[in-house]
């Protein structure tokens, strides 16, 4: 059957043209997916800056331990935000351990340099964990001399005198040496400086141990882990796990985002799929109706028409898979531009990537060729022949029954989403989005035959003898008919809710910082803000308040792994005079030690409520045992978690402030632009400033999902005209058949234009209805409002690309039949 199946296509390539599209494409798009998870699985930070020590101890990630239903315990491993520390007293108590040659501590202070370029500040003594080169001058001797990699030091040489911004402060120093080796920009400072300037005193970013000659590495680890608390003890390239490096955090990006939209893109190809396949075979049941009457199998038949689906796989591999490679090279490419990605990061070439994504690829091919032979390879010979001169206007009673199933869940799905709120409010409603896409897929030959019924007097009015016979046509091929409006809604549905989703969150995200900020200006700093630049703000005459906030990330336990949510730390004496938070329940009055106030959306998705006692981990995994004092709404603005600026102290990566929001007159601003001056890299701006660097925040971000979204919804539009063009096509009986009894070519494209009315106003009504029923509940979900944000040039290019596509994709392929004499089609073969 195979030989056969090969013949065939090479007979009729033009019948499997839509479904070789629709796979090419689905190839490309997994397999540049696969490649970001594959890079994201198997990236494993090798040690650079603890290459030379043999263990490292550090803290670099925190565990959530929960129960399962079957008392098994499930435990889930969560990279610390700010990174985790170690005591500096643990360092003491290894060196007495036997088999310790050396041990050092390591600090990760933030340094800026003189040409705002970030380095790492560390103390001499831990210069022996790196496999580090003095090449000029010496180590550093007093307070006010340092150590520059070559990376930082920018030219200067030993003896020059340079200026770095640390811990807020300017300050001044002799570089008594240069250094190579390092791996990145680094400043070392001697021993007792570096302790003095740690963000987080008591504790060290590391301890690096090196072994004396001879010891066994394994047994010196398990008396360290003895001695090491809650700390892990690092060998071999797990060191590079307690080096802070923004590679670990793109890997996890990495795999978040090719998973989840490549499981979307995989779902839609299935989809896509099934449809052309089962389209191909319908238009191809004259010639599957003869092979059962000359005596073929069903076994046979479905080999055949599987060995079809098969070979397009392969051929639709072949053209896809490299394209995807490149894909993924180019996509490399803007997120490192756009600084989702450092550069640094090893990006894999796709060696696992390209032979699942054709994996998945194949399999959905010969999937979809099953299902779509069943029906057919069922027919008895003797029905076979007459099987193919008509087709059913419905369809069978399981799709009706899972039509029906499919409904009712959506509909559950509808009312969850109206009844809660919160994340589990979002979850429903794109849970109830492919639900009700799925109803209208099963159910489309019964919607399209009412919708005929129910349309036949307007296009009989509108478009006269055409339009009864286009209504007439629609309810004897109400079956043919459901793919094209099935991908019509799908269009519509997808474009309609989760293009314009992204709209509404960076809408609403901007609004409410703009109506929660009651502060007049801000003094930023990308290099933090220290106390003494607090103390000038208050100390300007005019200035009524200044309000110190920090952002941060928090962990919490939800249904045993751990979540991050972003958050802020402020002073809770001066915070109700700079932000309005439109609390729902309860006062930040009371944010004092001990309490925190949450976001009305994590509130519903953490059960937390007013009053209850919540468990959070700081960005260092510093466990807190909080109280919620009050709920807000403004979460997008503002953040999820406030937190008391004392909580925090300590257990950020640079224990300096973000921000300084001050409410003064405008007669204060020299003075504050005075105070940015003598805090290098800080600015002074004002509130529409503040909030317009938030808006192109989100623009960045929102890139990102944009991208995505977009190709998620190309790839539905191009099936969608892939599907209609060949449903058109193959009409050609069908209309020379029209036109030898009579009708005309004018009556043939009057029939057809509304035929494609009666298809786009019925799948508008429904996808129009489906998009905005989600949108409204994942806006509600977020913001508290029912009604939602429709961009109007975004509404004009949904429904008008829909009308073009359907228009387009219809009416060029009849007019090219009808180029052509009704004999020579009459005959011909589908």
């Amino acid at each position: 059957m195979t030989t056969l199946a090969a013949r065939l296509l090479r007979a009729r390539p033009g019948s499997s043209a839509a479904t070789l599209l629709a796979l090419t494409l689905g190839a490309l798009i997994l397999t540049a997916m696969g490649v970001l998870v594959e890079s994201g699985l198997r990236y494993h930070p090798e040690p650079v800056r603890y290459a030379a020590a043999d263990l490292v101890v550090a803290r670099p990630d925190t565990t959530f331990t929960s129960k399962e239903f079957d008392g098994e315990t499930y435990r889930s491993t969560v990279a610390l935000p700010e990174g985790g520390t170690v005591p500096v007293a643990l360092a003491g108590t290894i060196r007495d351990l036997p088999g310790v040659a050396a041990v050092a501590v390591d600090e990760n202070i933030p340094v800026v340099t003189a040409d705002g370029s970030l380095a790492a500040g560390r103390g001499w003594g831990s210069a022996i964990l790196s496999p580090y080169e003095l090449t000029a001058g010496r180590a550093p001797g007093r307070e006010d001399e340092v150590v520059l990699d070559a990376g930082a030091a920018g030219g200067a040489l030993p003896g020059s005198r340079v200026g770095l911004v640390v811990g807020g402060v300017l300050r001044s120093y002799e570089i008594s040496g240069l250094v190579t080796g390092t791996g990145t920009a680094t400043a070392f400072f001697t021993d007792a400086h570096a302790a003095a300037l740690a963000p987080r005193s008591g504790g060290v970013t590391a301890i690096g141990v090196l072994a004396a000659p001879g010891t066994d590495v394994a047994d010196l680890r398990a008396r360290i882990e003895a001695v090491a608390g809650d700390a892990r003890v690092l060998t071999g390239t797990d060191r590079g796990l307690a080096e802070r490096s923004a590679d670990r955090a793109a890997a996890g990006l990495l795999i978040q985002i090719g998973a989840s939209f490549g499981g979307y893109v995989a779902l839609l190809i299935v989809f896509v799929v099934a449809a052309t396949v089962g389209l191909s075979v319908r238009h191809r049941r004259r010639d599957l109706a003869l092979l059962r009457a000359v005596a073929a199998t069903p076994g046979q038949v479905r080999r055949m028409i599987m060995a079809e689906s098969a070979l397009i796989g392969l051929v639709a591999a072949v053209l896809g898979v490299p394209g995807g490679l490149v894909a993924a090279r180019w996509l490399t490419g803007e997120l490192t531009g756009r600084g989702f990605l450092p550069a640094s990061f090893p990006m894999l070439p796709g060696v696992l990537a390209a032979p699942a994504a054709a994996g998945v690829v194949l399999v959905s091919a010969v999937l979809a060729g099953l299902l779509a032979a069943r029906r057919i390879s069922a027919v008895k010979p003797a029905e076979a022949l007459g099987e193919a001169a008509a087709e059913p206007t419905g369809g069978g009673r399981t799709r009706l029954i899972g039509g029906l199933v499919a409904l009712v869940a959506a509909a559950s799905a509808a009312v969850a989403a109206v009844a809660v709120s919160g994340q589990t409010a979002m979850g429903a409603a794109l849970g109830m989005l492919y639900l009700f896409v799925l109803a209208v897929a099963l159910l489309a030959p019964w919607i399209t035959n009412a919708a005929a019924r129910l349309l036949t007097p307007v296009l009989r009015t509108g478009f006269g003898t055409g339009g009864y016979l286009a209504a007439a046509n629609l309810r004897a091929n109400a079956r043919g008919s459901a793919t094209v409006l099935t991908s019509l809604v799908l269009a519509v549905g997808f474009g309609g809710s989760v293009w314009f989703l992204q709209n509404n969150l960076e809408r609403q995200a901007v609004a409410e910082s703009r109506s929660g900020l009651l502060a007049s200006r801000a003094l930023v700093s990308g290099a933090g803000l220290s106390g003494s630049a607090l103390a000038e703000v208050r100390a300007i005459p005019g200035v009524r308040s200044a309000t110190p906030v920090r952002h941060t990330t928090v962990l919490a336990p939800l249904m045993g792994d751990g979540e991050s949510i972003g958050a802020r730390a402020v002073d809770p004496a001066t915070a109700g005079a700079a932000l309005d938070l439109d609390v729902t329940a309860g006062s930040l009055a009371g944010l004092g030690e001990g309490a925190v106030a949450v976001s009305r959306t994590q509130s519903s998705m953490f059960g937390w409520d007013l009053g209850d006692d919540v468990e959070l981990r700081l960005g260092d995994g510093a466990a807190v045992h909080a109280r919620v004092v009050a709920i807000y709404r403004r979460g997008l603005g503002f953040g999820d978690v406030v937190l008391p600026l004392s909580t925090v102290a300590g257990h950020t990566a640079t224990n300096l402030d973000d921000e300084i929001l001050v409410s003064a007159p405008a007669s204060a601003d020299t003075a504050l632009r005075a105070v940015a001056a003598r805090h290098p890299g800080s600015t002074v701006v004002d509130a529409a400033a503040l909030t317009g660097g938030l808006a192109k925040d989100l623009a960045l971000s929102a890139w990102l999902n944009r991208l995505l979204i977009g190709v998620m919804v190309g790839y539905t539009v191009v099936a969608a005209a892939n599907t209609m063009v060949m449903a058109a096509l193959a009409r050609r009986r069908e209309l020379a058949l029209l036109r030898l009894v009579g009708v005309t070519r004018r009556q043939v494209r009057r029939m057809v234009n509304a035929e494609q009315f009666g298809l786009l106003g019925t799948a508008v009504v429904l996808g129009g209805s489906i998009a905005a029923l989600t949108l409204s509940s994942v806006v509600r979900a977020l913001t508290g409002s029912p009604v939602p944000y429709v961009p109007p040039l975004g509404a004009v290019v949904v429904l008008g690309g829909t009308t073009i596509l359907a228009l387009a994709t219809t009416v060029l392929p009849i007019a090219r039949l009808l180029r052509v004499p009704p004999i020579e089609h009459i005959g011909i073969k589908e």
